[in-house]
């Protein structure tokens, strides 16, 4: 298997990647390209996915993108990275929870190599952390599964502006903090796609 491995130096539109990612995997169901790992960030932009309610909308004002993509209601933008992903699940079996599972693991090993120690919570979806003796959450994941295809992928707030999430309830989660990596270890994160990189292919390969 040979994952086709991208990383975008500049922002990218979250309307665009949807059009590149979606593109892919119609070229995988066709056997026209290799499943897909791609490291980006985006443009600030609030995305409402499959579950999503509009209680969740804090503020009613601002703009969302209706998305495919499990899940409710999240923020990206600058300082956060977004790992985008077409995965065959034919060809390494067609278990959802596996995968899940694996995703997680990789976040909680990108997290490590920063000295931060992250946990998956059979409640709610995603990565968090603990910090001054609260649950809070780091890292999102919401995925699409078209003929066995999984797509879509997971964020992780390196040094995003966590004011942002005001404006929303995360992931439908009431009472529950979002915190990013610069918070928890103010190191240099210049090189963390390569990170994120080795420890997805680690797993996936």
């Amino acid at each position: 298997m040979k994952i086709e491995v991208k990383i975008s130096k500049k922002r990218i539109d979250y309307e665009q990647s949807m059009q590149i990612l979606e593109k892919r995997v119609d070229d995988v169901i066709n056997g026209k390209k290799n499943e897909l790992l791609w490291v980006i960030e985006h443009n600030s932009v609030y995305t409402a996915g499959a579950s999503s309610k509009d209680a969740d909308l804090i503020d009613k004002n601002i703009k969302t993108i209706k998305t495919n993509r499990g899940g409710k209601h999240t923020y990206h933008g600058p300082g956060q990275k977004v790992i985008y992903f077409v995965i065959n699940l034919n060809n390494r079996g067609k278990n959802i929870r596996r995968l899940i599972s694996n995703i997680e693991n990789c976040i909680i090993e990108i997290l490590n190599e920063y000295k931060i120690k992250g946990y998956a919570d059979k409640k709610n979806i995603g990565i968090w952390v603990n910090n001054q003796k609260k649950l809070k959450k780091i890292a999102a994941i919401g995925i699409k599964v078209r003929k066995w295809i999984a797509f879509h992928g997971f964020s992780i707030n390196v040094s995003n502006d966590l004011k942002k999430y005001n404006s929303i309830v995360p992931c439908g989660i009431k009472n529950m903090n979002v915190i990013n990596m610069k918070y928890l270890n103010n190191t240099n994160y210049k090189n963390i796609e390569q990170i994120i990189i080795k420890k997805f292919l680690k797993i996936f390969l």
